[in-house]
């Protein structure tokens, strides 16, 4: 009996977006399977975070296919997407300075079961559980990350679009971040992360697409990296 692979979790196909008169997609198409981290790869400007921000249904306008569970989200508003079970990180975090860190964290409603108990959150980033009366705001880079993640990881969502987390992060923290992502995975979560250090995708990515101009141009799984790096250097000018 033939192994026929599963459906995919997350299908995109020929996405466009619009920021006003700004075309910026022009037809990108990748999937993301139950399980997986996959990392989206590219210059500035490559279209990684409208692609994001594009799957949740935050941009101008876009048409195309975006399709998770095999429901389709073209159409539907970033509320009903979001109740779908899909979260956003952005890179800017969206910590609020008018509350603090546990107002903050327990600001997202839950949207489906099986979210991260407040526990289970505060294992992952305890530094969080000793700065809960603290001004979001108030707290470091790395912190206000580990919120922002936590934040989502309470909703109940089961894919998580994570946009530049280690921006601008000590390397400490980033090693703690990426501890967080292949944790989050182990526990079932599906990751589709934005990230511009492929250096640290590689200790947690199983797959890459190479975004440029709006498009996917390229992809590899992990296993593939070595072989991919002269490649890569190009794509990425480092």
């Amino acid at each position: 009996m033939l192994d026929v692979p599963s459906a995919p979790l997350l299908a995109v196909e020929g996405l466009h977006a619009w920021y006003g008169e700004s075309h910026i997609l022009h037809g990108a198409s990748f999937e993301v399977r139950a399980g997986e981290v996959v990392t989206l790869l590219g210059r500035n400007g490559a279209g990684k975070t409208t692609t994001l921000k594009s799957i949740m249904g935050i941009v101008g306008q876009r048409k195309g296919s975006v399709r998770f569970e095999g429901r389709e989200l073209i159409g539907l508003s970033s509320n009903a997407i979001a109740r779908g079970g899909i979260a956003f990180c952005p890179e800017e975090r969206g910590i609020f300075a008018s509350l603090d860190v546990e107002e903050n964290l327990f600001l997202p409603p839950e949207v489906k079961p099986g979210g991260l108990k407040t526990d289970s959150i505060f294992t992952l980033f305890p530094n969080i559980k000793e700065r809960l009366r603290s001004q979001g705001t108030k707290l470091s880079g790395g912190e206000q990350q580990m919120l922002a993640i936590g934040r989502i990881l309470r909703t109940g969502a089961r894919l998580l679009l994570l946009d530049e987390p280690t921006e601008g992060l000590a390397p400490v923290i980033i090693q703690q971040i990426g501890h967080t992502i292949r944790t989050l995975k182990e526990q079932g979560f599906t990751i589709l992360l934005v990230e511009q250090n492929f250096r640290f995708a590689s200790t947690v990515a199983d797959r890459y697409y190479v975004m440029e101009h709006g498009r996917i141009i390229d992809a590899f799984a992990n296993s593939e990296l070595d072989a991919n790096l002269e490649k890569l250097h190009e794509y990425l000018g480092v």
